[in-house]
């Protein structure tokens, strides 16, 4: 799924107890509220309207709003000031809200149709409580006084007798033919006051609620409270579905036990009629006199009875018809399903007549219920959905039933209805019983039902829910083996066959052979097996091969069976030891030829005779067969031995060959003779000559196979006859090892020379030994142990026994007995016993007794000991584990190392070192929970623990910020570390992986090999990588150092490895960590790097470099200058500038007195270079000598000439240096400044979070359309003809307007407006601002013909290019010079007002309110208009005026109450200042137009009861000095911090300006004009700069000096202070103007395509030309001019300082929009250099915008047409068409005459006549005699 678009409709400040709008002041209660989203609901358009979507929220008392369709982020409708008729939903997010939408025919009705809105709602304890649980809702048609969404008297509503007692709780609201249901629980009010659920009807039609009736469900089982339900089909009927839950005893509160009951629709329908039925007309009682139905709600009404046909002649209840009915008979059902886990929601399909139901249920599962024809169902399948997070009853199916859109808390689900597509085959198919689909046989998929084409005939779909159905399966193939010599028929009988169509066939396939035809007979089908040349060859080692015979119809496989082809000749030779037996005993139909030596499938051999298969001569086989070893198996080495065999049926050979004995001993055949003896039972017994056998192996016995030759035939031998040799001297090294050889081997231990051995007692010269020695041991391990014993001990050595009993009991370890472990035990050389406990710590020898053998005794001595544990470090760690714990204590090398095991509680710590007698090594693992626990170790059984130590397990440490996110190769940057529980981590290591070049080359190569084999790469120990220990400042921060990588490995990954915690850079920030090259800095003296730097002292170093900002900032890079720091001041990306110490600082290096120049970055270490100041000692003076010796003249002139060279040189130094200080100056401001700016920015947005909560509403004070174009079309005149009316006598009125009718007529011809257009243009006296005048006269006549209007300026444009392109194509449109440009300026104003009213207006007002925010924050001189805080160095007030913030406490009548109001000002503002700032505040959000005049009003200053004291900016007490006057400030009437001041009318007597202000920008400047008459010059803060005293010839002088000095540090600090502040807002208007992410207005896409045709018809392929043209047409034609004058939108006022702003915010705009480069230099303005940073980031996004349009498809001319429509009907209203016209009909009398000759003259216009008929028109309008 993709996300459309989307709204946010909260949070919002709000309060249940509030009515709407909210008012902060009004609503103390009020906090941001989040909206819950309780009605979706769509409604139709009108005609050819996209429909609407209404929304209606918890937020607001539950208001509603409605949306477009087509875009929900387009309001169609909203309230800003909802009555108490239009609160909709329920305010409380847990009481539940349905409704739904009806349309009744109504003649009254404009359109005569109808839409309402029927609602129900739960009651809600807050807010109004007077709304009726269901209610009526006007959506259309809205006519004023009505309103949207109101709850009119005459629409009906629901009468409730106790809102609070009748409290339903809506599950569903849905239309069914002519009536409307509601589903709801509640509690039973009439009976048993149990909660129970309802359904409710009523007719669509019933404005009046008189059809109001309702019944009980009832779901067997106590399922009584509705959750979900869904109106669906079941068995061709409408029924209602519905999943109710158990209530939790006598309350509303579901529990988890639920079911699926439904209630078909007319059996519902039935017992509403009757309850109807019976309240008319028998009294609300049935035949039994039972009340079966009342009068519900607590409504004093009652059941009647009317007459039997009532009802059928009121179906919709009347006025004397009783209501609202309840049925106390409920409707019953059984439940279908029931569930453990609460059931939540329901849908339902219909797929093959089966009725399905999805339920979703509380923990995000969705089940799949089969619904029976017999009301059970069966579930067969489910699905979670999201886990944990419960199912919202809004379960829906899609459009074409495939999926289920589920909803969740927070997450929306399309959930495919089944998986039939992803079974492969019938058998996974029939498998998956999900009644959604079925085997489609002869198309070979899994569909549903509908999907499959033969879906009616029998066996072509097989449905997978039928229990009893199976897939087409081949029942028996005959043959199913045979001889791959052969080629048969083949039949395969197959069960379920699908009937085909008389000209279909089948095919069968043998493996990957070429298909043969199949021929059908029944059930049966016969096909050829494959030739025997074509079978594949038989696998190796096998003597069969297995082939899939498949049946094919076309591509698809019916049914798959196996047969095998099998090769007697492959039977023998894979068992030559018996041929024949192998043969004849095969599982295939094998044969022998024994004079052939050849197994084969047919029944006859070369040479006669034959030896059958057993299966076709069963009894004993007839094989020639050695059968048995008729000597012994056992032939001791060494010894000559004679081997006798036995054989049988031998006698089938009759040549003359002799017989061989055949023994193989390591792949050597010995070849004895054999004499043959025959015997009565017809066997024969074979003697083969003696043989002394020997073999290589040393071991005691080895196995050699024997066999029997006939000339070359090999003689089949039985299975397993061998011979067994044995060597007694092979592993026998002692006399217990020897004796313990079975006896039957007849091994003795001989005591013979040289050495006692084990040997066959034949062999033995002397008398083998019948007692072995005693035992000797040679090890024991361990040699200590604890007191508790427990470890196993392990004794190696000789004669230990033959067997475990012999030593059982018999060892003793320091005299306590050790337990013998008989698993471990070896004959003789090993003794494994288990430690007993000693009662104290002993030191002795091992001792091992066997029997009455004396014992032996160990040279190493064993030692008990008491191991001791101390302390350990460190006593915390994380819960990850990874901490290394050093215990600390005595004889901890106690038993073997495998015997200590640590643990921490329960979980273990790994021993990770070697142990010493006095320290332990363990690293922790993870643990499931944090807290103390005590540390162990275990000594074998032994235990200890720490005393008085707990391990402490921590939370992990966590990581939240890491900055920067780069460094360079080089390594060393350090990296801050963020986050919590750092000090936690015993090692913190920044780890970076990196990988080699040659490797990934390698890995690319490999690429298709690891996909083959399913290889993944995984993070393991063996990566190589490159890591840097950290450094914990602290439990919240630490510091790493990035490790030093080379160039030549490419980096993979770095993360963070504390202990065992790894966190990845990636998972912190969402990106990787960048390593770049290492920044490059070039040597100080490039030309000659032997030769110091020259410097001079007081100016500052600069370094030249490459890539200096990449990886690095000002403030970690060091720079040293010998043995003292040279301070860095500034870092670009190729400079450092550093300011080196006043004197000469000493040399560091020994071998040059010189101080060199070395910069630190991170482990980058570089020295530039050394450096020597220049001082004045340098320049030395003229020697006395020669001074003497020159004559007097000679040294004048060469005196002065050195004097001026030098002052040359020294200037041009100085300048040069002054430059690179200036230069830093900014730079280093900048930097400096950015502190200031965040703290400046901080409090701005706070200021402004409060208008941005204003603004997102009725908040945005945009100017109507109509004053909007006003401004726009007529700026700055006073009475604009848009405000006037046509001033004519009433006798006159009627032939003027139609005579104004008919210039109307006249305007709409084409031909007429150009020739009227071109004829004025060319008069010497039709000035341009008569231009502008008549193409806003003619925008005004036209608007309601805006698509002419568009083609007609079309027209004249094309004109326009086809006159620049002749002369100048780059200076198009770059002024308002014709008429026609004035007309593209109008036309932009008119397409673009919504997109200023929906984008770009909000951030544009943000803009403004920051800089009136932030320009009132310091001084503004009332006077001058210049203030402390501006962008504009013209307007910056340079003096330092002392000025503190006051704040006043201004009294506010509101309504009856005064309200007192904080206001802050500055002391230094004037009383119109303050009365201005108060203005502000008090009306807040209000527009300017609908706010008191400051002039209006006087400021009273109140002091105690009586002290009343009206302020003013002139009066008595101003300050007069000379011929200056100081305007008031509060400062001169000394008002302290806190006053309490009131704004109050002002007396008429003293005159001043009414509330409507006439519109007007700039500031004004009070009294200025009176007092200059008098002789007396105001000033405020700073006097005029021009004193009148100066002589006229000295100012300019003083004005140039002024302008050569170079601006103060502070003022500029003010500049960028002020820029870095709104720096947000500046770039919110620019991306809100330049961004494509929404789609640019449709106006601005068609005329850029205009332009771009324009430019290809004339052939200008240069683009500078066509973006000068789209920049001249939209950005300075239109966006500047809003920029400019942001009054053109909004209601605001515009002051001189806000002005000045805003001309540099707009010519920063206007420097963004040029195609040229955006050079600055030392004689740049400031305003320019201020921006210089931002103007190439603005600049691509002007670029972007324009190739995004024109990369967008064009052809959007149809689209513009139907806008153009649009807005000629929306705002031609506003529009005074006959001032217009009228204004126009000047301009005609005025040029009658030569505008007459233009339309003579042309020859269409002769045709048309339009000469005759403006004298028509001249006729009417002046009575003007013409020559009609």
């Amino acid at each position: 799924m993709e996300l459309i678009s989307q709204v946010t409709t909260g949070p919002h400040l709000d309060s249940p107890d509030c009515l709407p709008p909210i008012v902060p002041q009004d609503c103390p209660s009020a906090t941001p509220t989040h909206n819950h989203n309780k009605l979706l609901l769509m409604e139709v358009g009108q005609g050819k309207e996209p429909g609407s979507l209404i929304v209606c929220g918890s937020l607001y008392q539950g208001i509603c709003d409605k949306r477009s369709l087509s875009n929900i982020s387009q309001l169609i409708y909203q309230t800003s000031n909802p009555v108490d008729t239009q609160y909709v939903a329920a305010n409380d997010p847990r009481v539940s809200t349905v409704g739904v939408v009806i349309t009744t025919e109504n003649k009254q009705e404009q359109g005569g149709v109808l839409r309402l809105m029927l609602v129900g709602r739960g009651y809600t304890s807050k807010g109004p409580g007077d709304i009726p649980p269901i209610t009526t809702r006007r959506l259309y048609p809205v006519v004023p006084p009505r309103r949207a969404f109101s709850q009119e008297e005459e629409l009906g509503k629901l009468v409730v007798g106790s809102y609070s007692e009748y409290n339903n709780h809506f599950v569903k609201a849905v239309t069914h033919g002519d009536y409307v249901y509601f589903l709801f629980s509640r509690r039973d009010m009439w009976h048993k006051k149990e909660y129970r659920t309802y359904a409710s009807r009523l007719c669509a039609s019933d404005r009046s609620f008189y059809s109001y009736v309702e019944v009980p469900l009832l779901c067997e089982g106590g399922y009584n409270l509705a959750q979900g339900a869904w109106l669906g089909n079941h068995l061709g009927n409408p029924t209602l579905f519905v999943v109710m839950a158990a209530g939790q005893a006598s309350t509303p509160v579901a529990t988890s036990r639920s079911a699926l009951c439904f209630y078909g629709m007319e059996m519902l329908d039935r017992m509403l009629r009757r309850a109807q039925e019976l309240c008319y007309t028998e009294g609300g009682r049935g035949s039994s006199g039972q009340e079966e139905a009342y009068i519900g709600y607590a409504v004093s009404s009652k059941c009647l009875t009317l007459s039997k046909n009532s009802l059928s002649e009121y179906t919709c209840g009347g006025e004397h018809t009783p209501n609202p009915i309840a049925s106390a008979v409920p409707l019953q059902a059984k439940p279908a399903f029931t569930s453990s886990t609460l059931l939540t929601a329901v849908t339902t399909a219909t797929e093959a007549e089966h009725t399905i139901a999805f339920l979703g249920d509380k923990e995000g599962r969705l089940h799949k219920v089969l619904v029976h024809s017999n009301g059970t169902g069966q579930e067969y399948g489910h699905v979670l959905v999201d886990s944990g997070s419960a199912i919202s009853s809004d379960l829906l199916l899609d459009e074409d039933q495939q999926h289920t859109y589920v909803l969740t808390t927070s997450r929306l689900s399309k959930v495919p209805v089944s998986s039939c597509e992803r079974q492969t085959d019938c058998q996974s198919c029939l498998s998956v019983r999900d009644p959604y689909c079925g085997w489609c046989v002869l198309e070979g998929r899994c569909s549903r039902k509908y999907q499959c084409r033969r879906y009616l005939q029998p066996n072509h779909w097989l449905w997978s829910f039928e229990p009893t159905n199976q897939c087409v399966t081949m029942q028996s193939l005959q043959p199913a083996n045979q001889s791959k010599e052969e080629q048969t028929q083949v039949t395969l009988s197959v069960f379920q066959l699908p009937a085909l169509a008389e000209v279909e066939s089948l095919s069968c396939v043998f493996g990957l052979l070429p298909s043969q035809p199949a021929n059908v007979m029944g059930t049966s089908i016969t096909c050829q097996s494959p030739p025997p040349e074509l079978l594949p060859p038989m696998p190796t080692g096998s003597d069969h091969l297995i082939l899939p015979v498949s049946l094919m119809f076309d591509h698809v496989i019916v049914t798959t069976g196996n047969m095998t082809f099998y090769d007697c000749a492959a039977v023998s030779q894979l068992n030559l030891s018996s041929q024949c037996l192998a043969c004849v005993n095969s599982v295939w139909r094998c044969n022998w030829c024994p004079l052939d030596q050849l197994c084969t499938h047919n029944h006859s051999c070369p040479n006669q005779q034959i030896i059958l298969n057993q299966r076709d001569s069963p009894g004993p086989t007839s094989c020639p067969l050695v059968f048995a070893l008729q000597s012994s198996a056992l032939v001791p080495m060494g010894l000559s031995t004679t081997v006798v065999l036995q054989g049988r049926n031998l006698d089938i050979y009759t040549d003359e060959a002799l017989y061989v004995c055949i023994v193989e001993i390591q792949q050597v055949r010995f070849n004895l003779t054999a004499a043959v003896e025959k015997r009565d039972d017809n066997t024969h017994t074979f003697t083969c000559s003696s043989h002394q056998f020997q073999y290589a192996v040393n071991q005691l016995q080895y196995y050699a196979p024997v066999y029997l030759h006939r000339g070359q035939r090999r003689i089949d031998t039985s299975p397993g006859l061998q011979l067994q040799l044995y060597n007694c001297s092979a592993g026998q090294s002692d006399c217990s090892q020897c004796r313990a050889v079975p006896r039957e081997y007849g091994c003795v231990w001989c005591p013979g020379n040289p050495a006692p051995s084990c040997v066959y007692k034949q062999s033995c010269s002397s008398i083998p030994a019948d007692i072995c020695p005693p035992p000797q041991i040679i090890q024991v391990v361990p040699v200590s142990g604890p007191l508790e014993g427990g470890i196993l001990v392990t004794i190696t050595g000789t004669n230990l026994g033959m067997k475990y009993q012999d030593v059982e009991g018999g060892v003793t370890i320091s005299d306590v007995q050790c337990l013998v472990q008989p698993e471990e035990y070896k004959i003789s050389t090993r003794v494994v016993c288990e430690l007993q406990p000693s009662r104290k710590q002993v030191r002795g020898p091992v001792m091992v007794s066997r029997g009455t053998t004396p014992a032996g005794t160990s040279k190493q001595s064993f030692t008990y000991q008491n191991p001791q544990l101390l302390d350990l470090l460190p006593d915390k760690g994380p819960v990850s584990g990874g901490t290394r714990l050093t215990i600390r204590g005595q004889q901890l090398l106690t038993g073997q190392t495998y015997d200590l095991r640590a643990f921490l509680g329960l979980q273990p710590c790994y021993i990770v070192e070697e142990v010493n007698d006095t320290q332990l090594v363990c690293e922790t693992s993870s643990s499931n929970q944090t807290g103390g626990v005590p540390v162990r170790v275990l000594f074998g059984k032994a235990e200890r623990t720490v005393p008085n130590v707990t391990f402490h397990y921590l939370d992990d440490p966590v990581i939240t910020e890491v900055t920067p996110a780069e460094s360079f190769y080089a390594g060393g940057r350090v990296v801050t570390v963020t986050g919590r529980n750092l000090n936690v981590v015993q090692q913190p290591v920044i780890v970076v992986w990196v990988e080699p070049f040659g490797v990934q080359r390698v890995k690319r190569r490999r690429r298709l090999a690891l996909l083959m084999s399913k290889q993944q790469l995984v993070f393991n120990s063996t990566l190589p990588t490159v890591s840097e220990l950290c450094t914990v400042l602290s439990s919240s921060q630490m510091t790493c150092p990035t490790p030093a990588v080379t160039p030549e490995v490419k980096v993979k990954g770095v993360w963070f490895q504390l202990d065992n915690v790894r966190v990845h850079y990636e998972s912190i920030k969402g990106k990787s960590f960048t390593y770049y090259p290492n920044p490059k800095l070039l040597l100080l003296n490039q030309e000659a790097p032997d030769t110091p730097y020259r410097f001079k002292p007081g100016g500052v170093i600069a370094v030249e470099g490459l890539d200096l900002t990449r990886a690095m900032s000002r403030q970690e890079v060091v720079a040293r200058l010998g043995d003292q720091e040279c301070e860095v001041k500034t870092l670009d990306n190729t400079h450092l500038y550093c300011e080196p110490p006043e004197i000469q600082p000493m040399s560091v290096d020994e071998s040059n007195k010189l101080p060199s120049l070395k910069v630190i970055m991170g482990n980058l270490h570089v020295d530039l270079g050394f450096v020597q100041y220049d001082t004045n000692s340098l320049l030395s003076p003229v020697p006395l000598a020669a001074q003497i010796s020159l004559g007097a003249g000679a040294a004048v002139i060469i005196l002065s000439v050195l004097v001026v060279i030098l002052m040359y040189r020294r200037k041009s130094k100085q300048a040069l240096r002054d430059y690179k200080k200036v230069l830093l100056q900014l730079e280093t401001l900048e930097i400096n400044v950015g502190d200031q700016c965040r703290k400046e920015f901080t409090d701005l947005m706070t200021e402004m979070m409060d208008l941005s909560s204003d603004v997102g509403g009725p908040g945005l004070p945009l100017l109507d359309y109509k004053t909007y174009a006003e401004r726009v079309f007529f700026p700055g005149q006073q009475m604009p003809p848009l405000s006037r009316q046509l001033d004519l006598p009433e006798s006159r009125r009627q032939t003027v307007e139609q005579g104004l009718q008919q210039l109307n007529n006249l305007l709409n011809n084409r031909l007429f407006l150009s020739r009227f257009i071109h004829t004025l243009e060319a008069q010497q006296g039709f000035s341009q601002r008569d231009r502008g005048y008549m193409a806003s006269l003619l925008t005004m006549a036209l608007h309601d013909k805006l698509e002419y209007f568009t083609e007609v300026m079309k027209t004249l444009l094309q004109d326009l290019v086809q006159q620049y392109v002749a002369k100048n194509p780059k200076l198009m449109l770059r002024r308002t010079e014709t008429v026609v440009e004035k007309m593209l300026t109008n036309w932009m104003s008119i397409c673009l007002y919504s997109f200023l009213k929906e984008v770009a207006g909000e951030p544009l007002y943000m803009l403004y309110r920051a800089i009136k925010y932030q320009v009132d924050k310091g001084p503004v001189d009332a006077v001058t208009g210049k203030a402390k805080r501006t962008l504009n160095d013209s307007h910056l007030l340079r003096e330092d005026i002392d000025f503190c913030t006051v704040t006043l406490t201004v009294l506010v009548k509101n309504g009856v109450e005064v309200q007192p109001c904080p206001v802050k000002v500055l002391d230094t503002d004037t009383i119109t200042q303050v009365k201005d700032k108060i203005l502000d505040q008090v009306y807040r959000g209000a527009p300017f137009s609908q706010r008191p005049a400051a002039d209006s009003l006087d400021l009273e200053w109140r002091s105690g009861q009586a002290g009343h004291l009206t302020l003013s900016d002139d009066d008595v007490t101003a300050v007069v000095q000379g011929r200056w006057k100081r305007i008031n400030t509060l400062q001169h009437y000394k008002v302290p911090d806190g006053a309490t001041v009131a704004l109050i009318p002002r007396s008429q007597s003293s005159g001043g300006v009414g509330v409507n202000q006439v519109f007007q920008t700039g500031e004004k400047t009070p009294m200025l004009e009176g007092e200059e008459e008098e002789g007396l010059r105001l000033w405020h803060l700073v006097k005029s700069s021009e004193d009148p005293e100066i002589p006229k010839h000295r100012k300019s002088s003083m004005r140039e000096r002024e302008r050569a000095k170079a601006i103060p540090e502070i003022y500029l600090t003010r500049l960028l202070s002020m820029k870095g502040t709104l720096q947000k807002f500046v770039d919110d208007v620019f991306v809100a103007i330049l961004s494509t992410k929404r789609p640019p207005p449709i106006a601005v896409r068609f005329f850029f395509d205009f332009l771009d045709d324009m430019a290809e018809k004339h052939g200008i392929d240069d683009p500078e030309t066509v973006h000068i043209w789209k920049t001249n047409s939209l950005p300075l034609r239109f966006w500047v001019n809003i920029l400019k004058n942001p009054q053109f939108v909004l209601d605001v006022q515009v002051t001189d300082s806000i002005d000045a702003v805003l001309s540099v915010i707009a010519q920063t705009f206007i420097d963004s929009c040029t195609t040229s480069e955006h050079k600055v230099g030392r004689d740049s303005p400031v305003n320019k250099l201020l921006y210089a940073r931002e103007i190439p980031r603005y600049k691509q996004l002007v670029e972007k915008y324009y190739s995004d349009i024109h990369s967008a498809a064009s052809g959007c001319y149809q689209e513009m047409n139907s806008t153009l429509t649009e807005l000629s009907g929306s705002f031609a209203s506003e529009m005074n068409n006959l001032v217009a016209l009228h204004e126009l009909y000047k301009y005609i009398n005025k040029y009658y005459d030569q505008i007459i000759m233009s339309l003579e003259e042309d020859s269409s216009g002769q045709k048309m006549q339009l000469a005759y008929r403006l004298q028509q028109v001249a006729a009417l309008v002046e009575n003007k005699v013409t020559d009609l």
